[in-house]
């Protein structure tokens, strides 16, 4: 009986080592969080994977308030929401702006993309202010309720936010629409099995 006190307390100290470890999961390098704050909401990781084209691009996270598995149930989710990438080499950001740009006219309805088009402006000049983005570096597109879209690239916020919903909606159909540009990396965030 004696022996058991330090058994348990061996037990429990495993136990709640193996918890802390599953926090973070290592994705090609770039440890991914089980949540992050946004907007002062504790949101918990969705899913994450890798954006693949021909090489590795990026880890992509998705951070909601509820588990969604699709864009519709991520835009009606309530509260804020972040899609997060980290770069895992080299890109240039005037490219990404226009592959942004391209994977939305792949994705929405000709009259949406229309309405779009001066948000896609400001998209572009936000990635192109900044030449490139390497390794390590990190985007995030914040929608936060009563502030709107927040773009932070590098750790700086790039102007003021972008408060049209459909717009939100619009961009994160990139990711998660009919026409994704990685169909994997949609699953993965939207933790399709």
């Amino acid at each position: 009986m004696r022996f058991m006190k330090p058994l348990l307390g061996v037990i429990v100290s495993a136990l709640l080592s193996a918890s802390a470890m599953a926090a973070t999961i290592d994705l090609a390098g770039v440890k991914v969080e089980d949540s992050a704050v946004v907007g002062g909401a504790k949101l918990p990781l969705n899913g994450a994977g890798i954006r693949v084209k021909f090489l590795k691009i990026y880890v992509g996270e998705l951070f909601v308030g509820k588990k969604v598995h699709t864009l519709q149930e991520l835009i009606a989710a309530p509260g804020p929401k972040r899609l997060k990438m980290t770069f895992l080499r080299e890109v240039d950001s005037s490219a990404f702006g226009k592959l942004l740009t391209r994977g939305v006219q792949d994705n929405v309805a000709k009259d949406q993309y229309s309405r779009m088009v001066p948000g896609l402006i400001r998209m572009g000049e936000m990635f192109g202010s900044n030449k490139s983005l390497g390794p390590g570096d990190v985007v995030t597109n914040d929608w936060i309720p009563g502030t709107g879209l927040v773009v932070t690239v590098k750790g700086k916020v790039q102007g003021e936010p972008i408060t049209d919903p459909e717009f939100f909606q619009g961009l994160m159909s990139i990711w998660f629409g009919p026409n994704p540009g990685d169909w994997k990396l949609k699953d993965a965030m939207l933790d399709v099995k």
